[in-house]
């Protein structure tokens, strides 16, 4: 079902993608971008409304791919504490308290209506999880969460919403909470991933960034750039690669291009 490879290199484009990219050079406005930002917590709101809890699959590849959860333990039946941030409708959180017995969760996220879908959830329950609303980039986590509690936070799709001007603040944000010596585990979109090939033009923000129809945003990530932004906020890298895979669209023929950025950052 396609291939895997994992590593320090970056996608390489073909001509075609190239010259697509190089001409699609116009930004949108300040003016809407300005808009955009103000009402990014309404756009993920409706977005939340219109797939309520259909739109992500329940990721059981978290425990697969993250092995680090695991390797956090010192002994097998230690509890641990993780902080899901940017949670969504639970797609991680649920699969990941239903396969590991010894965890307490946190969850936080942007929209209200998804903070709601969590707390809905037939598996929800306050013993084993507390859910917020919070927006990373200006509300102190630490309202909801103890100062160097967390084991383990995952950040994964998140960060690529955020405007690249703010990201800095939800890295300094969740640093605040997490145990000295443990990590943040992240996976998110990165540079030349299918998706930022398929934008129509006048859908770009700014450098590897841009806006999706129903007005949510997405970052492309280098690795240069992630790297610099954790190690700016105190963080050390443990790991910090591409991910590249070829999925294959049976139905239409296609084998498609995708691009993960997946890391491992620590708090000393």
């Amino acid at each position: 079902d396609g291939f895997q490879k994992k590593g320090r290199s970056a996608r390489v484009l073909s001509p075609e993608e190239a010259e697509r990219l190089a001409r699609d050079q116009v930004l949108v406005s300040e003016f809407k971008q300005l808009k955009l930002e103000k009402e990014a917590q309404k756009n993920w709101d409706l977005f939340y409304k219109r797939n309520s809890t259909n739109f992500f699959k329940d990721r059981h590849w978290t425990t697969r791919e993250f092995q680090e959860l695991k390797a956090c333990r010192e002994f097998a039946d230690q509890k641990l504490t993780i902080l899901e941030a940017g949670c969504g409708v639970g797609n991680c959180l649920f699969p990941l308290l239903e396969e590991d017995l010894n965890i307490f969760a946190y969850a936080c996220d942007f929209s209200p209506r998804a903070v709601e879908y969590v707390k809905k959830n037939a598996l929800y329950s306050t013993e084993r999880c507390k859910v917020f609303q919070c927006d990373l980039t200006k509300d102190d986590l630490l309202d909801n969460i103890p100062a160097d509690s967390v084991d383990v936070v995952t950040l994964i799709f998140v960060l690529s919403a955020i405007h690249p001007d703010k990201m800095h603040l939800v890295l300094r944000n969740i640093y605040k909470v997490l145990k000295p010596g443990k990590c943040v585990l992240f996976r998110d979109y990165g540079l030349y991933d299918h998706a930022m090939l398929r934008f129509k033009s006048g859908s770009k923000l700014g450098e590897n960034f841009y806006v999706r129809q129903d007005g949510t945003r997405s970052y492309f990530f280098t690795e240069e750039f992630l790297s610099q932004l954790f190690k700016a906020e105190g963080y050390e890298q443990v790991v910090n690669e591409y991910v590249q895979r070829e999925t294959v669209n049976r139905k239409e023929d296609l084998r498609v291009p995708r691009v993960f950025l997946q890391s491992k950052f620590q708090k000393p």
